[in-house]
């Protein structure tokens, strides 16, 4: 596989220039990108997946919703619906996508929308009764016909754009130059122990003229059903089946794997089909089930529900907290004074 990627290589050149010339073409104003009167704010990544977008924003929401009318919006990766929806009391994770829909459920206080046309999504929110007064777009980096007005970019400890390559032969969406366009790079899925001199390293390997902020996968203590829940020490006395559908689901294993469990991953944003749910069915007699909190609106059916778990994870920054939460506060404040 690796051998193949380097062997596109040239594939990976084409796919650049095309991307620069898209991006050089909105960067002149050539193709028209549209700005709201709100407060915008993106969180993307420059590669495909696995950076830790999903915690981001949920980090944000928890920091804004007690002083604004938050509002997120989303794409809506692999879901069965299509144009802009808003998430009611009926909605499903196959009508909303399993990300939005777990925004949903988890703050019922906020709006959640999803539209692939973000330009459309913002304008119908806004056209809403009750709009909101902050909206965060979720992976919407490369969308550039919304220009919005603060961007963080993301990117993963062990494997930072700055040392990656455009798809196929890497897993970078758009050239590195790309990272031009943030207003704030935070460094995902560091160590929680990791050093100021490692510290100091990354942000010089990024070469970065913005704030560079460092967080880590803080994992809950308890397990959760849709009825109970579970402490961890009680968890690990017992035999069980890990089940993730992430992009990189090894440290959810590595947290949660003792002597006897067995891990099974399928790929990202997998659908489970009725014949995957009989498999972990069987592959979990005697064994309680756990998975990810994304993986559990798509994986609660009920033949699994009696013993099926899910872990909640948080974005966790490592240092300089109240200053990162500070520049968002100021830049909702701000805009929100200039309406």
């Amino acid at each position: 596989m690796i051998l193949l990627r380097k062997l596109l290589f040239p594939f990976a050149l084409l796919f650049g220039l095309i991307t620069s010339i898209r991006n050089y073409l909105y960067d002149k104003g050539i193709l028209k990108s549209y700005t709201f009167d709100v407060p915008v704010i993106v969180v993307g990544n420059l590669s495909v997946g696995g950076t830790g977008k999903t915690p981001q924003i949920e980090y944000l929401i928890r920091l804004l919703s007690s002083k604004y009318a938050i509002a997120t919006l989303s794409r809506g990766y692999k879901r069965k619906s299509n144009g802009f929806v808003l998430a009611d009391a009926h909605a499903t994770a196959s009508q909303l996508g399993d990300e939005p829909f777990q925004y949903y459920k988890k703050f019922p206080q906020i709006q959640v929308a999803v539209d692939a046309d973000r330009r459309n999504g913002i304008t119908q929110l806004l056209n809403l009764p009750s709009k909101p007064e902050v909206i965060l777009l979720d992976d919407a980096y490369q969308h550039r016909r919304v220009k919005a007005g603060f961007y963080i970019l993301l990117t993963s400890f062990d494997e930072l754009y700055a040392q990656d390559y455009m798809l196929p032969t890497g897993n970078l969406r758009e050239p590195r130059s790309g990272a031009k366009r943030a207003d704030m790079i935070i460094v995902t899925k560091c160590p929680p122990t990791i050093s100021e001199i490692a510290r100091a390293n990354l942000k010089s390997v990024l070469q970065s003229d913005v704030p560079v902020f460092f967080s880590s996968i803080e994992y809950d203590d308890t397990v959760y059903s849709a009825t109970s829940t579970l402490a961890l020490e009680e968890l690990n006395k017992q035999s069980k089946v890990l089940v993730a559908g992430i992009a990189k689901p090894k440290p959810f294993f590595d947290f949660l794997q003792q002597d006897g469990d067995s891990c099974v991953s399928f790929p990202d944003h997998h659908e489970f089909s009725s014949s995957d749910i009989e498999w972990i069915k069987a592959e979990s007699v005697g064994k309680l089930i756990v998975t990810t909190e994304k993986d559990f609106v798509r994986l609660n059916a009920a033949e699994l529900a009696a013993k099926l778990y899910y872990l909640p994870i948080k974005s966790k920054l490592i240092t300089e907290s109240a200053t990162f939460d500070q520049i968002i506060l100021n830049y909702v404040g701000t805009s929100s004074r200039n309406r």
